[in-house]
């Protein structure tokens, strides 16, 4: 079942390493190393997401997701999009941001580097409104308690997450947009580049959120009409159907999954950019996460299981707004890839051992004799 499912994943993982070793040596092996594990992580509740919808779908639609789906995920947003953000920040057309990367690497990371305080704005900003969008919910299941219940009750303010990126924006512009680093170590002024770079990550958030709430909302509405249409058929004498989901609410979740995927793929691509710049390395670590994604999501609509590590969602999060802010911070101060790609990791693997610890206390709990009036398993680390 694992070789079946992952087998496509682990010959994509095996081909892009080795040429990354062939290509650039032990340094381009390893930050594609690390891109990969980092998009797998942060990824981990969209494939709980996606399954959890697609298995609502039937055969053909599914084979649509994981077929096309997947074409867009990874040559659209792993290979496309990367290139399509230098070119524009550093002011040249794709072909030859390409050409630069390949033919001349310095002139090209002149350029990069130079563009990185818009590229840094911009992904910082739409990083750290999925992370506050998070972390300002309230929810059933907690990981740091102490810290999520109170941020929780603050997000009941109506646009409290906004006002709270907007202010980051705002220290940001006016503490280290000043002395933006640049090629050479040099520094410049990048305050009004820093603003509408960041003003845009957030507004592109907003679109995409509020595209992501109208699909759902549509789904919701359709399952309610399902349902209703199935208890009236069972009044009738009628056997119940469900044409519907394999019509028009299935294209509806379809275009739902899109966003979603396209959502996510977008945080993947600009959280990469706080490790490396190389259009190369982040087109194979991320196409190897995109593809782990989607072996993840088939072995989860198979086996019928959804998130049995309870805060690994959380971990994802809190490293997306570790990654949102050392982009900020690298609009100034440069910070080795390795550091940035290890935080993220390690915070997944702290959420990952949290799990771990909270199924064996629960197991224990239920070997001890009964569950009915069982003390709370405490969360957290």
């Amino acid at each position: 079942m694992i070789l079946k499912t992952f087998g496509w994943s682990f010959a994509v993982t095996g081909v892009g390493l080795a040429a990354a070793y062939y290509f650039w040596g032990w340094q381009g092996f390893a930050v594609v190393a690390i891109l990969s594990v980092l998009e797998i992580s942060l990824s981990f509740d969209n494939a709980v997401v996606n399954a959890g919808i697609l298995k609502k779908m039937n055969a053909f639609w599914q084979k649509i997701f994981l077929t096309i789906g997947i074409l867009i995920a990874v040559f659209g947003m792993r290979l496309v999009f990367p290139v399509a953000i230098v070119a524009i920040t550093a002011g040249v057309g794709p072909i030859e941001a390409v050409r630069l990367a390949l033919d001349e690497p310095d002139t090209y990371t002149e350029m990069v580097t130079d563009a990185h305080p818009s590229i840094a704005a911009f992904g910082g900003m739409f990083l750290l409104m999925i992370f506050l969008t998070f972390i300002f919910q309230e929810r059933h299941i907690q990981w740091l308690a102490w810290l999520e219940r109170p941020l929780a009750r603050l997000g009941k303010i109506d646009s409290f997450a906004v006002g709270v990126a907007l202010t980051a924006l705002l220290l940001t512009a006016t503490t280290i947009a000043g002395q933006a680093y640049q090629h050479g170590g040099t520094h410049a002024d990048k305050t009004d580049t820093v603003l509408l770079a960041g003003l845009a990550g957030l507004l592109t958030y907003l679109f995409v959120g509020g595209l992501s709430g109208f699909f759902e909302k549509r789904i919701e509405e359709d399952d309610e009409r399902d349902a209703e249409a199935e208890e009236a058929a069972r009044r009738a004498g009628r056997q119940p159907t469900a044409v519907g989901l394999a019509g028009k609410a299935a294209f509806f979740l379809f275009l739902y999954l899109e966003v979603l995927d396209a959502s996510f793929s977008f945080d993947g691509v600009i959280g990469a950019f706080a490790i490396t710049n190389h259009i190369f390395w982040m087109a194979l670590g991320l196409g190897i996460g995109a593809m782990y994604v989607r072996s993840l999501t088939i072995y989860l609509v198979r086996e019928g299981t959804l998130d049995e590590y309870r805060y690994l969602e959380h971990g994802a999060h809190y490293a997306i707004g570790a990654l949102a802010i050392m982009l900020l911070v690298s609009i100034r101060w440069h910070l080795p890839e390795v550091v940035t790609g290890l935080f993220g990791v390690g915070l997944i693997a702290a959420a990952f051992w949290s799990s771990v610890r909270h199924n064996r206390a629960e197991l224990k709990q239920e070997d001890s004799g009964g569950t009915a009036d069982k003390p709370a398993v405490p969360t957290g680390v």
